[in-house]
């Protein structure tokens, strides 16, 4: 199987760090602005950057979520040369989605002038680990209809989430003296403003389209591995659920970050890398030429390079799509995908392997030969 496009969407709001912290509902303590600066992001761009009403229940828009899908999509096509009716099959995958149901396919589909017959499905929840999941959906298919291109749409689009649970947020403390308060429900409630300030600046937008078919002259896809909850619990280290409150038709949203996060993803990465090279038979970190790792944060990044000796130059656009970019979720290994080859770092029959980790608790991994 072979990825012969990838194009990439991002939306028209661009912010730097420094203007997200000036732009913040409330005061931000030194200790935490030291967090947000560790985190290694320096700008996003976001899609929902307007306040909404206190007092009105808000429903959110979709359109500018399937825009970017549209934009990405389209890119693809026209880059390739294709028609929507040249396209057998359309996966689609996000997190954060206005709809709940129906699912961001069902949307898109007529939007891209697909037939309202054509064959599709959608990924949710996936996160980080979505751009492998939609390959591995990819290639059963091909392997049934071998005549078929197929379509992905990865959907990084997360300030649905992030923004809005920062609106009114008053009087964030620093983690030591979070840590210090003897009250646990009150402690509770300090950690989770503090967690939602830390992903308000971690995650950004985008949205990444990949080309995908049996044959072609591109990036050849093998070895697909994944591992989810070695340990039982693993998953509750982050997840994002509903809460419900007390008046009709409320919901709300809790998210969670663990501080195990940084180790796990660095155990899952160390067993999936076990796995992709009992699988291709040859240890991946020394037969690669690139490696595109999620961006989890700046601190990750290093943990995973220096657990695994990985010089500098082979992940380094990882590190420049985390500063430029932020946090892309599913979407972020398509967008150091796209970096690694429009920036011509690859020469015919150069190995890349693609590496991703997250909330879940997942990671995921597979093999790229460089074809052209």
């Amino acid at each position: 199987m072979e990825i012969l496009e990838v194009s990439t969407a991002l939306p028209s709001n661009q912010y730097s760090t420094a203007e997200l912290i000036d732009a913040f509902p409330c005061r931000i303590p030194l200790g935490v602005k030291q967090n947000i600066f560790n985190i290694g992001v320096s700008s996003r761009y976001l899609i929902s950057h307007s306040r909404t009403s206190k007092k009105l229940e808000a429903i959110l828009s979709e359109d500018a979520l399937i825009n970017l899908c549209v934009e990405a999509c389209s890119k693809t096509l026209e880059n390739y040369d294709l028609s929507p009716k040249d396209v057998g099959y359309f996966v689609a995958t996000y997190d954060a989605n206005p709809f709940l149901c129906p699912g961001l396919s069902q949307l898109l589909i007529r939007r891209l002038g697909f037939s309202p017959h054509m064959k599709y499905i959608n990924i949710q929840g996936m996160a980080c680990t979505a751009f492998t999941k939609a390959l591995e959906f990819a290639e059963k298919h091909i392997e049934v209809h071998p005549e078929d291109p197929v379509l992905l749409c990865i959907s990084g689009v997360n300030s649905y989430w992030f923004y809005n649970q920062v609106q009114g947020l008053k009087n964030i403390m620093e983690v030591s003296e979070i840590n210090s308060i003897k009250n646990l429900e009150r402690r509770s409630v300090e950690l989770r403003k503090w967690i939602a300030t830390m992903e308000f600046f971690l995650f950004g937008d985008g949205v990444a389209s990949i080309l995908v078919a049996k044959d072609g002259n591109g990036l050849s896809v093998n070895g697909i591995c994944e591992v989810t909850n070695i340990n039982e619990d693993d998953y509750l280290a982050g997840y994002a659920r509903l809460t419900t409150l007390e008046a009709p038709f409320n919901f709300g949203l809790y998210t969670y970050l663990d501080k195990r996060i940084p180790e796990l993803g660095v155990q899952y990465v160390s067993s999936i890398l076990e796995k992709l090279e009992d699988v291709n038979g040859e240890n991946p970190l020394a037969a690669a030429e690139k490696l595109a790792i999620h961006t989890g944060s700046e601190k990750i990044l290093h943990l995973i390079a220096e657990r695994h000796k990985i010089q500098f130059k082979k992940i380094e656009e990882s590190f420049e799509v985390l500063r430029e970019l932020g946090n892309l979720a599913g979407a972020s290994l398509p967008f150091i995908l796209e970096k690694i080859v429009s920036g011509n770092k690859l020469v015919r029959d150069d190995i890349l392997f693609i590496l991703g980790y997250g909330w879940g608790f997942s990671a995921s991994a597979c093999s790229l030969k460089f074809n052209r």
